[in-house]
């Protein structure tokens, strides 16, 4: 399987829950498959977009 090949289905998977990513996510996607950026590249992307605040709850 491609690169190509491993983001279409994933992105397949997405929509069967009604979902669709972001245009900016969409644009690192087609990056990646280009080669223009790293698999790593999309992942340290997504780690700083969505990565969870820690917050005090005591």
């Amino acid at each position: 399987m491609t690169n190509a090949q491993a983001w279409d289905y994933a992105i397949g998977l997405i929509k069967v829950d009604g979902l669709e990513p972001t245009d900016d996510f969409k644009e690192y996607i087609e990056k990646e498959k280009k080669g223009e950026i790293t698999f790593e590249d999309a992942k340290k992307y997504l780690d700083k977009k969505y990565k969870m605040k820690e917050t005090d709850n005591a």
